[in-house]
């Protein structure tokens, strides 16, 4: 159902359907903005009912679709991108090229309007992978677009409820030995869901910083994987006896099978692209980055963040009830 064309504030968001943009319409709703988003079919998401939702339908390579989701918006949230790909040509086209599209139709039609451009922290380390790569390109290209008007806001690993990516932990953390994937003196920052669609909604807010932010929960140093798994066995109310670091050498046999696999055009979750970003040593938040905003402090610790998840995964039936 279309917003109200005579009011308020309007954001456009896309990928508004994945798992961060499902939680984040209806807090920004909350906040008095009216919404517009980028599909390429109309969604049915009960998480949306009673949501007034002007929907656009297309795609970010659509010249004519952008310019009807950015005219007359005061704030564009941008999630829509691409986390597994064969090719680092996929990447780019829809990390890189989706980015700076976006950017162009807002400098082109609303070029006022503040454009909150929702990065990764691997975007830190654009060597390591094909993906980190394309999310540092992204930001670039927005940025040789609209300069100060864009924020980057880089999370580091987000989890919570509906996310498929980070349930593999949880399945791992009720095994009688647990493994540990990645290195022992790493550390890793986490941020709840929540969290982070909450910093959205107030960086939008503040309005545009032209500075490049990273939000994590009160722990910016991050946690160890054995930290991380500890937690993950307590919240499912699992019982290890003990914790095991993963050879890197047996890793990078299953990476290797993963690289076979893209290059038959599959897009494999574990690669040498995604081993590197997972054995990487420092995803921790430097003073220097971390988002610090009035209006927003994080809700979710590790420990009740991740029974939060539990909860939620034992509802939709993907983990076994207690």
């Amino acid at each position: 159902m279309p917003a109200p064309a005579d009011a308020g504030r309007t954001v456009a968001v896309t990928g508004a359907t994945g798992f961060i943009g499902r939680r984040l319409l209806p807090q920004l709703a909350a906040a008095g903005w009216n919404l517009r988003i980028l599909v390429r079919r109309d969604p049915a998401d009960a998480q949306w009912a009673g949501l007034d939702i002007d929907v656009v339908q297309g795609s970010l390579d659509q010249r004519d679709a952008l310019r009807r989701l950015v005219t007359g918006v005061d704030a564009v949230i941008h999630l829509a991108g691409c986390i597994k790909a064969p090719h680092r040509d996929d990447y780019l086209r829809a990390n890189r090229d989706g980015s700076g599209d976006l950017a162009g139709a807002i400098a082109a039609h609303v070029p006022e309007a503040h454009l909150l451009l929702v990065s990764s922290l691997a975007a830190r380390e654009p060597a390591l992978s094909d993906y980190a790569f394309s999310k540092r390109a992204g930001e670039q290209a927005a940025t040789d677009r609209l300069g100060e008007r864009v924020s980057v806001l880089r999370p580091p690993a987000v989890y919570g409820p509906g996310d498929r990516e980070t349930l593999a932990f949880f399945q791992l953390a009720a095994l009688r030995w647990v493994p540990l994937l990645g290195s022992a003196d790493a550390r890793s920052a986490v941020i709840h869901v929540d969290d982070l669609a909450a910093a959205m909604v107030a960086m939008i807010e503040r309005g545009a910083s032209g500075r490049v932010e990273v939000p994590s929960d009160a722990t910016p140093a991050g946690y160890s994987w054995r930290q991380i798994m500890q937690a993950a066995a307590e919240a499912i109310g699992a019982h290890p006896r003990g914790f095991v670091e993963v050879p890197c050498s047996l890793l990078r046999s299953v990476a290797w099978a993963g690289d076979l696999g893209r290059r038959l055009g599959q897009a494999n979750m574990l690669s040498s692209d995604k081993l590197r970003e997972l054995r990487h040593r420092d995803w921790s938040v430097a003073p220097a980055e971390r988002l610090q905003l009035d209006a927003w402090s994080p809700r979710y610790g590790l420990h009740d963040g991740f029974a939060d998840a539990v909860v939620a995964y034992r509802r939709l039936g993907w983990l076994p009830l207690a």
